[in-house]
């Protein structure tokens, strides 16, 4: 486990001490989100509500945002957002930090995500994702990958947005790995327009590596670190799209991505 940090990201001595008192905040407030609006919510994901709206969006996505938001707001993110997400149908990809990755995109914009397969396993997280249209994605199996290429093209088809991490995996938050261009087939069969989305954790991105999974830290352990963290700002930055139908090929694709993703970034 890192050592505890400024909203900055930066070492702080008397961190362990002030861990204390967020700790005997945020854990009443995070075993009513779990065990009262977590239950209500799944209540309001069922068929009877499908077809209920909320301004320009569905019912049930409003409220799966609104519990992320949520969830955000205790363990401590006080979000902002730099730009417009697309509607309709878009390819949203995003630098990999760690697990409030998905969090913090669905505060902003319901999409369904291509994810690891044991997110399915992880506690609050993984109950919701298997209502938010998620993909599951067995690392090193062809087979799986060809399955989640298939579901991507058919619900982008269907006017639908998912949402992708390029660089398969996460680097412990201190740089943004190669995007792979395999993923980015789906958009250009689907004829769907790419958004990158850059997350900045912490002023500047002071705080990526203190977000990130710690060496050999598992998912519980992060969130329990991040819980007694100190309150600090997190950013969804929409970026310049990339249009459907653009004559570049899908490395290009990738490579314009990530580009946007680390100019925003300043890196």
């Amino acid at each position: 486990m890192i050592a505890p940090t400024s909203p900055d990201g930066a070492a702080s001595p008397g961190g362990v001490v002030l861990r204390v008192p967020r700790y005997l905040i945020r854990v009443p407030l995070l075993l009513w989100h779990a065990l009262v609006h977590l239950p209500l919510l799944l209540l309001l994901l069922t068929p009877p509500t499908r077809a209920w709206r909320w301004g320009d969006e569905l019912f049930q996505h409003r409220a799966i945002r609104m519990w992320q938001w949520g969830l955000m707001w205790i363990v401590g993110f006080r979000l902002r957002r730099a730009g417009t997400p697309l509607a309709g149908a878009t390819m949203f990809v995003a630098n990999h930090v760690g697990w409030v990755d998905i969090s913090m995109l669905h505060t902003q914009r319901m999409m369904g995500f291509v994810a690891k397969d044991e997110i399915a396993r992880w506690p609050l997280i993984g109950t919701l994702a298997a209502r938010a249209q998620t993909i599951y994605h067995r690392r090193g199996n062809a087979e799986s990958l060809g399955g989640v290429m298939s579901e991507m093209v058919r619900q982008l088809r269907a006017g639908h947005s998912v949402g992708v991490f390029p660089e398969g995996g996460t680097r412990g938050g201190g740089e943004i790995g190669p995007f792979h261009a395999r993923i980015f087939t789906a958009a250009v069969e689907a004829g769907a327009p790419v958004q990158p989305v850059a997350l900045v954790y912490g002023e500047h991105g002071a705080a990526q590596r203190t977000v990130a999974f710690a060496k050999g830290e598992t998912f519980f352990a992060n969130f329990l670190r991040l819980l007694g963290e100190p309150a600090r700002s997190a950013t969804v930055h929409f970026l310049e799209p990339i249009p459907a139908g653009t004559e570049e090929g899908r490395r290009r694709i990738a490579e314009l991505a990530r580009q946007r993703i680390v100019d925003a970034m300043g890196t």
